[in-house]
């Protein structure tokens, strides 16, 4: 019996404890606004239109 007792003010130091600390609070959760998939998509596009390399004939093995 003293065994069970034992985990029982073991178990409720435990709950005081955790009882003790504070639970965070948000005053505004600030999550940043998500692209759509358009938007990305286009983002694409006019990023490979700028940066395909121009072929230069004097670059060959």
């Amino acid at each position: 019996m003293s065994e069970s007792d034992l985990l029982c003010r073991m178990f409720q130091a435990w709950r005081e404890d955790i009882d003790s600390v504070p639970f965070p609070q948000f005053r505004e959760l600030t999550i940043p606004l998500q692209k759509t998939r358009a938007e990305i998509d286009l983002a694409r596009q006019s990023t490979a239109r700028t940066v395909n390399p121009v072929r230069r004939a004097d670059s060959g093995w």
